[in-house]
């Protein structure tokens, strides 16, 4: 292996635990565990993970001075003594929590400034982070968690002249929330950026397909690199083959974002449809998740259907756990359904409940279909539709010895293809191709 020094910019989600996140914390880790010389650079605001969180202590292009920026015109000339002490992670920390209400749909004018790179309001934020990468950092490769903090790759390639790999794992999603006039100029700036990547890393071939069409990007330029978890921390699964051996009733499990496009409400009408369904009356459905503040309406909606129906006591909420408590969480339900009502990227918790036995109930859309070859361990139902959820879930749930072999093929296919060490591994593949032979 030649010598790399590689830094990987990711992108806080204020106070949020984002799959995004995770994955490349994970993958830095892991990275460097495997000898490479890497680093996590975050932008916006500090990551939040499950794990311990291997990024440096420092924010770049941080979230309040890039707003501010864009609103006070005056800003932009201050001193950068006041744009790092803004900077600082214990201000974004106490600053960007969860009771910031801001969805995408209200920042289209502001990603646009910020996708213009040198010629937005936040030049300044971005030369600071050139000039660290040039002057301190010095990489050998850059990586970038999307596509839609690119807009100084053009500074990046003609300052530093290094390969800049760009990480494709949601951009389509943001993107699709935007607003018009604002989403056609993203995109537009969008497609103006990729010719200048050396690499695209997806996690699955449904994503390289999509993203090769909405960037007009050639295909050889995608690397489907697997999704990785750490599976160390993830006891082996003690499931039971009957139901009589069992003496608590069955249990659903949702573990995601608190949201309408994550599926919490269709998951939420499965529910009910299914605790109609014969020996089902006593079902129980375990949810864990962020919920932030622009969702919690939404999530009074559905908590007030549960209660209509008479299934209120039958739910649960845990809240956002750290690590421990997820993996409380996943050992106490028997089977993980998130109906998705988009085309999931990645699915990091539907690899997280296979490696602890349970099944998979998920929808028959973007990366779950390749989830689900690779490794058997779940079913997959038409997107949207309740009742043929509730009707698998029933079918899962009284059927303890099928649960049990699904769950058991989930494991040994992620620990066969989807670990860490096999995401780290095809990176580092990736990372050592495209740099120039010595």
């Amino acid at each position: 292996m030649p010598e790399l020094k590689a830094i990987y910019i990711t992108a806080g989600a204020a106070g949020m635990y984002c799959g995004s996140c995770l994955r490349d914390n994970t993958l830095v880790r892991t990275l460097r565990a495997r000898g490479c010389d890497i680093h996590l650079v975050p932008v916006y605001t500090p990551i939040k993970t499950d794990e311990e969180s291997v990024s440096v202590d420092r924010v770049f292009v941080g979230g309040i001075n890039t707003y501010l920026q864009h609103k006070l015109p005056l800003l932009r000339y201050l001193p950068r003594v006041f744009d790092r002490w803004l900077n600082r992670p214990s201000v974004l920390r106490a600053l960007a929590g969860g009771n910031v209400k801001i969805k995408a749909a209200e920042l289209g004018e502001l990603t646009v400034s910020m996708i213009a790179g040198e010629d937005g309001a936040q030049k300044k934020e971005l030369r600071e982070l050139v000039d660290w990468l040039k002057k301190e950092a010095r990489p050998d490769i850059i990586n970038l968690t999307n596509l839609l903090i690119a807009g100084f790759i053009p500074m990046l390639k003609r300052e530093l002249n290094v390969p800049v790999v760009v990480t494709l794992q949601g951009d389509d999603l943001f993107l699709g929330e935007l607003v018009e006039p604002y989403r056609s100029q993203v995109l537009t700036r969008l497609r103006e950026l990729a010719p200048q990547v050396d690499a695209f890393v997806v996690n699955s071939r449904f994503y390289a397909e999509k993203m090769q069409v909405l960037l007009q990007v050639p295909a050889d330029k995608f690397h489907v690199v697997p999704l990785g978890i750490d599976c160390s921390g993830f006891p082996e699964p003690v499931v039971s083959a009957t139901r009589a051996d069992v003496d608590t009733p069955p249990v659903v499990g949702y573990f995601a974002r608190i949201s309408p496009e994550k599926g919490f409400g269709i998951v939420t009408d499965a529910f009910i449809e299914l605790r109609k369904l014969p020996g089902m009356e006593q079902c129980r459905l375990k949810v864990g998740g962020w919920l932030g503040a622009a969702d919690r309406d939404f999530f009074a909606e559905c908590t007030s259907r549960l209660e209509q129906a008479g299934a209120l006591p039958f739910f649960e909420h845990i809240g956002a756990p750290d690590r421990a408590g997820k993996l409380d969480f996943l050992n106490s339900i028997d089977v993980l359904c998130v109906p998705t009502i988009y085309e999931e990227p990645k699915g990091i918790f539907a690899l997280e409940a296979l490696v602890c036995g349970k099944p998979v109930v998920l929808p028959r859309h973007g990366a779950f279909i390749e989830m689900i070859e690779r490794t058997g361990g779940g079913v997959l139902v038409e997107p949207k539709d309740t009742k043929a959820t509730a009707a698998v879930l029933a079918e899962l749930l009284a059927d303890p010895e099928r649960c049990l072999a699904l769950g058991t093929a989930g494991r040994k296919g992620v620990l066969a293809g989807a670990t860490a060490e096999v995401m780290a591994d095809a990176t580092l593949k990736l990372y050592e191709k495209l740099l120039p032979r010595k």
